[in-house]
């Protein structure tokens, strides 16, 4: 474990970041939980963060950042405020996920190079699999599962945030 020093306390910017680091007592084998709670604060891992990170915890910058990019659980990328995620695996794709995809690439803007929308509200992404094959296809929009989904229901259950994203 790696002392805390006033030098490690930077300013106001990267505070959630030194109360992970923290609550794991800098410890570099807790690697992988600490980016987990930093992609829970800030939706993804930024990489300025990733470069504090290392150096907190004394380990190099390109072992975080491999640490990063390895798993898929975790995005350098900013993702939107709410995640749609599409499964296409082969249950999903045989019953016509594809068609929902484009739906929902139509309606917010997106396609398959930009997955976020510009005001950062939406992030649409497909996945392998969601294990759900009975319910395929499959959307699952902010952990919640949708099954047996067409793209205009598909289509309506992002209308309906969009709604109360308005309110």
């Amino acid at each position: 474990m790696i002392a805390k020093r006033d030098t490690d306390r930077p300013g106001r910017r990267f505070v959630k970041v030194c109360n992970i680091l923290d609550r794991h007592d800098r410890n570099p084998a807790r690697l992988v939980p600490i980016l987990q709670a930093v992609q829970e604060e800030y939706r993804y891992l930024p990489q300025e963060v990733l470069t504090y990170v290392a150096t907190a915890l004394g380990v190099s910058p390109a072992r975080v950042y491999g640490v990063a990019t390895f798993y898929a659980h975790f995005t350098i990328q900013p993702k939107g405020k709410h995640l749609v995620r599409l499964c296409d695996g082969t249950a999903c794709h045989v019953k016509d996920s594809v068609p929902i995809l484009r739906a929902l690439q139509k309606r917010l803007g997106l396609d398959d190079r930009r997955k976020t929308t510009e005001d950062m509200l939406f992030t649409v992404e497909t996945v392998a699999c969601l294990g759900a094959c009975g319910l395929a296809p499959v959307v699952v929009i902010d952990d919640q599962v949708h099954g047996q989904q067409t793209p205009e229901s598909a289509v309506k259950l992002v209308e309906a945030i969009i709604t109360m994203e308005a309110q």
